[in-house]
């Protein structure tokens, strides 16, 4: 909770010097108004950067709390406290319904506007907000954006300063609750379901909100002391009809105590007060750790039958059992590359590494993005030689006759492309800046989602927001790739990610009693692959004609390496539960993004209308509902005739999710309740003013995603909104020494590679390995029968003597070319490494062959 003490606003000309008292020809009215007048003349960011570094990444945040404007406006900040926290879990195996009541006192002698922010985690929702104050009750509901279009009357710059210079990223539900008086406390009470994470032994893995026990933030109370400074009350309910068999935490519990005798249901509380140096976070492990588990949970008996509420769901979960595959060896799957013309023209080096670096046994097809739309081949190929061969020399031609990009057009072929039987799709999808259509391509991805995964990399950052949407939706990666020595390290880190192997055909089949059917909301996946976890909503419909039959019976099907596997379970047809319909919301929130592509196609009105009618019953909001804040005065007025009463009168205050910038990503998480900062309304409508000129520059990347639509992107696809570059990892985590001599000869080297790892020995090999092919020749053990086995070991050889600048690059490439080494000759290795160590001068050790 952060707020502003009333006192004078103060500027600084420079960090460093004294602070003095605002006015309008030296302070910050002053000095934004001169901005403004010169920013008329400014031609570029660039220029506006530099010549005033007020916008942007100019922001800068110290350590005693306050937020520069630049270095000249200083906005001090300081806490409403948090008081007492508590917090009721029910945990449903992998499913979580949270009730929380903050209570928050503003302890500082002066009244304060309050605006409260909830960040949002992946897969969470919130579907139920009220906080109450004693002068007023504040209510978020739903509405229709088209029937209703309520609007809140004032505040929203509120929301738009928490927008701009939060430090953290992400999306957060945030409410204006209005001005809370010294010494007076609000009371906030939320509801929110989150799934919930499966760890690889089989647990779900539940973590505190950090609004719920906001550690590490110097304004709610001191570290030093190592404990909580507010009171902390957590409750957890544990059920499963597997049986709740133990639950661990990083801080204390109360026992665990079994409220069913099956251990199908459980309690466990918080013990003591927690440190406040780390998340709270709660293992829960279950009975017979299977890869599959259904769960039932009963609909809302005033709910009617038929509807999303009314109606049992089962919660599925799917994790098979996937081993390690052997790098370099064959392996099924479809790789499906989409390249523009920017990619083509220079990133070649990444597309030869990329190629070069698939497996044995699977297959492939590279699409440009043109007019026509057309792929290398027809439809995917297997990965031979010949082919690899025919598709590099194809792809100069095609990328010469690039028209405009038409990435939609692209993606539409691949999917109307028949795939390879038991070969999971994965598309590798590059885009130098931002296509035409965004909404469109995202709600295409998001139709085919459950048949492929997408790994999108971008290399501009107004594309940022999209490459991370289409990895999202489809369980992939994204990356953004800021300079040309970084490229195929990334591209081939997301490769690696890739040929994980996968369960493939997976179908559910369901046995039911007459009269009940089952409906999988947002459909089956057909491939999980290892590492993945995948939680489905299925609704039983109908009345069972046999009352007597008191269980359903679920099968899953899929091939691994070729083999069949087949799960059965079964699960109760008469669910149990405390109706708090965790399952039944999240399910919701499914349905409502599988209806978004036929709304964004054009399919008529009643996808739409279908969704709204979702999101109101539900609570959890989609992209045709929107937030409003109901504020209702708890104080009645006295009317002019005697003992009269008027009704309290409602008024609409700003309630919505916003997505926030973030200057950086931390550790410490931001605050639950924070006071905007209390400017003069001149200087708050300055710099209202200031950033409006300046919305082309300081958000350029939404100005250029917007630009091909007239309304902004849908909410469920919420990375379609600003995402900063610098939130992808796999750009920013290499440590590859770059030295474009060695790149170069690197890149010669796995040219001449054969798609089965194998070198052929040649005067290009003995060229890039520097030796003279005579001599090559010449010191050829004469145990080996085949010049490719004795080539290939000179140039595994040659790649580890340089490994500390191929080591990352070719790990594929190495591993095919060892699996193809070790079923050719493995007598001959020894020999062959002895000889190329004395001649390369080097000393890789036998363990790199595998001996």
């Amino acid at each position: 909770m952060l707020g502003v003490e009333s006192r004078p606003l103060q500027c600084r000309d420079t960090p460093g010097d004294n602070p003095v008292l605002m006015n309008r020809d030296s302070g910050p009215l002053g000095l934004l108004w001169l901005y403004m007048k010169n920013l008329l003349v400014c031609r570029s960011p660039e220029m506006w950067h530099q010549s005033f570094g007020l916008l942007g990444k100019s922001y800068a945040h110290d350590t005693t709390g306050s937020f520069f404007l630049g270095k000249w406006l200083r906005v001090p900040l300081y806490p409403v406290s948090l008081c007492s926290a508590v917090v009721d879990v029910a945990i449903q195996d992998y499913v979580a319904d949270v009730a929380a009541e903050l209570i928050y006192q503003n302890k500082s002698q002066t009244s304060t506007e309050v605006l409260f922010v909830f960040p949002l985690g992946p897969h969470m929702a919130i579907y139920s907000f009220q906080a109450r104050s004693e002068d007023a009750k504040v209510h978020a509901v739903l509405q229709d954006e088209v029937q209703q279009p309520h609007e809140a009357t004032g505040g929203w710059e509120n929301l738009e300063y928490l927008r701009d210079q939060s430090e953290y990223p992400g999306e957060a539900f945030a409410c204006f609750l209005g001005t809370l008086s010294p010494g007076r406390e609000v009371v906030v009470t939320l509801r929110y379901v989150q799934e919930l994470p499966r760890e690889p032994d089989g647990a779900a893995r539940f973590v505190l909100s950090p609004t719920l026990n906001p550690y590490g933030t110097l304004y709610v109370w001191n570290c030093r002391t190592s404990k909580l400074h507010y009171s902390l009350l957590l409750t957890a309910s544990l059920q499963s009809p597997r049986g709740v068999v133990d639950v661990q935490a990083n801080f204390a519990l109360t026992p665990l105590i079994y409220t069913a005798q099956d251990h199908s249901t459980a309690q466990v509380s918080l013990a003591g007060s927690p440190q406040c140096h780390h998340d709270l976070e709660l293992l829960v492990y279950y009975g017979d750790p299977t890869a599959v588990s259904a769960v039932v949970e009963k609909g809302d008996p005033e709910a009617p039958p038929g509807s999303l509420l009314g109606d049992p769901m089962v919660l599925v979960t799917l994790a098979p059992s996937i081993p390690e595959a052997v790098p370099g060896q064959r392996q099924s799957g479809e790789f499906i590359f989409l390249l523009n013309t920017t990619f083509l023209e220079h990133a070649q080096d990444s597309l030869l590494f990329l190629l070069k670096s698939l497996p044995l046994g699977c297959y492939f097809n590279i699409y440009c993005y043109e007019e026509t739309s057309v792929g290398i081949y027809s439809q995917s190929v297997e990965y031979t030689q010949d082919n690899l061969t025919e598709a590099m020399r194809r792809i100069p031609s095609t990328g010469s006759s690039l028209g405009d990009s038409n990435l939609l057009e692209t993606l539409r072929s691949v999917y109307n492309t028949p795939r390879p039987h038991r070969h999971p799709r994965q598309l590798f999808i590059f885009m130098a800046g931002l296509p035409p259509d965004v909404e469109a391509i995202a709600a295409e991805v998001c139709r085919h989602r459950n048949s492929h995964r997408c790994f999108s990399f971008c290399f501009s950052e107004d594309s940022a927001a999209l490459a991370m949407a289409l990895a999202k939706e489809t369980g992939g990666e994204a990356a953004y790739v800021s300079s040309d020595s970084s490229r195929s390290l990334v591209v081939l880190k997301c490769l690696k990610q890739a040929l994980k192997p996968a369960a493939e055909g997976v179908s559910l089949s369901w046995t039911l009693p007459r009269g009940l059917e089952v409906e999988v909301l947002g459909g089956t996946p057909q491939s999980i692959f290892q590492g993945q976890h995948n939680l489905l909503y299925a609704q039983i419909h109908g009345q069972a004609q046999d009352t007597t039959v008191a269980k359903g019976v679920m099968t899953l099907q899929y091939s691994l390496d070729g083999q069949d596997v087949t799960y059965t379970i079964e699960f109760p047809l008469c669910p149990q539960g405390d109706g708090r319909l965790a399952g039944h919301r999240l399910a919701a929130r499914c349905l409502m993004k599988r209806l978004l592509p036929e709304s964004v196609s054009g399919s008529g009105e009643e996808p739409r209308h279908r969704a709204v009618e979702i999101s109101l019953t539900s609570g959890i909001i989609c992209p045709f509902t929107s937030y409003v804040g109901v504020r209702t005065p708890q104080r009645v007025t006295w009317y002019q005739r005697p003992l009269a009463l008027l009704p309290p009168r409602q008024s609409l205050i700003p309630c919505q999710i916003v997505e926030l910038r973030g200057s950086r990503i931390s550790s410490c998480y931001p605050k639950s309740i924070w006071v905007p900062p209390g400017w003069l309304t001149a200087v708050r409508a300055s710099w209202l003013a200031l950033r409006q000129l300046t919305h082309d520059i300081a958000a350029l990347p939404q100005r250029r995603a917007c630009s091909k639509a007239c309304k902004p992107p849908p909410p469920l696809f919420s990375s379609l909104k600003y995402v900063d570059p610098m939130e992808f990892g796999l750009c920013s985590s290499t440590l590859w020494r770059w030295c474009p001599e060695a790149a170069a000869k690197c890149q010669e080297l796995v040219a001449l590679q054969n798609a089965d790892g194998s070198w052929a020995l040649s005067s290009g090999l003995a060229s890039v390995l520097e030796v003279d092919e005579d001599e090559i020749k010449g010191k050829m053990p004469d145990e080996v029968m085949e010049p490719s086995i004795w080539a290939t070991v000179m140039a595994v050889t040659w790649l580890h003597r340089h490994d500390e600048y191929y080591q990352d690059l070719c790990e594929l490439l190495e591993a095919k070319a060892v699996t193809w080494l070790c079923s050719q000759a493995v007598s001959q290795l020894d020999k062959c490494l002895e000889t190329a160590n004395t001649l390369l001068g080097s000393s890789v050790k036998p363990s790199v062959f595998r001996l």
